[in-house]
């Protein structure tokens, strides 16, 4: 098949091109950068260049290469501040509201088969189980700092949802990390963590969703090539407090344990958005995706991955 990936050289893309490739689809790969056609061609990609914002661009340019599958991973993430949650993703948003719509239309209009989007597993409302299912209300009660954010995940999920003319799925991943995510090699989580600089909240009973970008991309494939229409949550097998994942985490790390703040004083450094995410996040259930996708992410919980993530801090470190 011809699959068109917008956001193809972003830390999913990478992962996801050459996968592509090598299961013998036709890859175009959009970039908004005229430098990045070079890295593209050598992932076995055929460049496409044009900003995502612009309606006319991706309308040619989807035009132009004709595909059979849209992927939708268009992310612009600046670096995490949880009191200005919102304004670190206002250009995410934007991607996730106009870039949507820009290649819905686009696709549309050259009678594209498939649509897959990428959407995040934190807008799960905080009440009831820790643990949601793609059933569960999602979005109705965004935490405060972030009504926009999820707004506009709500955005694309409701997009590709109305889009019946196409097979729309709408992936839930969980954090990523791995290589090329904050959460890899000298990424922002990772130097926060080691620098003690993420602390415990309160009780640290937020449970969080991991998955490891390989794991994700590969899900994104099965999703190209199959399953039905609808929303899958892309997570691992073990969704976990904080009170859990990040004690493992800095003493996988070497690093000291994480200090324990308590939820007043965490509102006044962090905010709202800070305290909920350390505090009442809800995790989410991969049960569908492995039944509706036939997949199964190869690092099951992040556990051995966080050990993987340090082999290769080691690895570094050794080279440097």
């Amino acid at each position: 098949m011809k699959v068109f990936v917008a956001g193809a050289t972003g830390a999913m893309g990478r992962q996801l091109v050459p996968r592509l490739v090598q299961a013998g689809h036709e890859v175009h790969a959009m970039t908004r950068s005229e430098s990045k056609q070079a890295m593209l061609r050598e992932m076995g990609a055929v460049p496409v260049v044009a900003d995502a914002l612009s309606a006319e661009q991706v309308a040619a340019a989807v035009a132009t290469a004709r595909p059979d599958v849209i992927v939708h991973q268009l992310t612009a993430i600046g670096p995490m501040d949880f009191r200005h949650f919102d304004r670190g993703f206002a250009q995410t948003n934007r991607l996730r509201t106009e870039g949507t719509d820009h290649l819905l239309s686009a696709g549309q209009a050259v009678g594209v088969k498939r649509f897959v989007a990428q959407s995040f597993f934190a807008g799960y409302d905080r009440t009831g189980s820790m643990v949601k299912t793609e059933d569960d209300s999602f979005g109705a009660t965004p935490p405060p700092g972030m009504s926009e954010t999820v707004g506009a995940i709500k955005h694309v999920e409701s997009a590709v949802a109305a889009a019946t003319w196409t097979d729309g799925l709408v992936l839930r991943y969980g954090g990523f990390y791995g290589p090329h995510t904050s959460l890899g090699v000298g990424g922002e989580q990772t130097l926060a963590v080691q620098q003690r600089k993420m602390p415990l909240v309160g009780d640290g009973a937020g449970v969080w969703s991991f998955i490891h970008i390989a794991d994700a991309a590969e899900a994104t494939l099965a999703a190209v090539e199959r399953g039905a229409p609808g929303v899958y949550n892309v997570v691992d097998d073990e969704p976990a407090a904080v009170g859990t994942w990040l004690p493992y985490l800095a003493e996988v790390l070497g690093a000291k344990k994480p200090m324990r703040v308590p939820v007043w004083l965490a509102r006044l450094v962090a905010g709202e958005t800070g305290v909920v995410m350390m505090t009442e996040l809800r995790g989410a259930s991969n049960a569908k995706a492995k039944a509706g996708l036939g997949w199964a992410p190869a690092h099951a919980t992040w556990r051995e991955g966080f050990r993987e993530l340090v082999a290769r801090e080691a690895a570094r470190a050794g080279a440097a």
